[in-house]
């Protein structure tokens, strides 16, 4: 009989246990999909309006307010934040921009 007393205590030590791993869990599959950012350079070469209207073309989810920012951001500082998302579609906005004769460039989101 004082066998399942033990039994007993070991059920709480893994319920903990078990807890803890159902909360990492969903940790894990957000890291298992790291974003990226996409970077806009600036283009001493082609007009403003030409950047605007190429990153409305290629990231149809920006408005021309949020092109127009990230036109500007990049002008004035030299680099501009044109979105944030996972590999496949940085990788894809990225070279569509750099097809279209503008330079970008992907890094991990920190």
């Amino acid at each position: 009989m004082p066998m399942t007393t033990p039994a007993a205590t070991e059920t709480p030590t893994r319920s903990p246990g078990g807890a803890a791993v159902i909360e990492k869990a969903p940790e894990r599959v957000r890291k298992t999909s790291p974003r990226y950012k996409v970077l806009l350079h600036n283009d001493p070469v082609n007009s403003m309006e030409y950047v605007v209207n190429t990153l409305r073309q290629v990231v149809p989810s920006l408005s021309e307010q949020d092109a127009i920012a990230v036109m500007l951001e990049a002008h004035n500082t030299g680099v501009g934040l044109v979105i944030v998302c996972d590999l496949e579609p940085a990788e894809f906005y990225s070279e569509t921009l750099k097809a279209k004769g503008l330079t970008s460039t992907i890094e991990p989101e920190s």
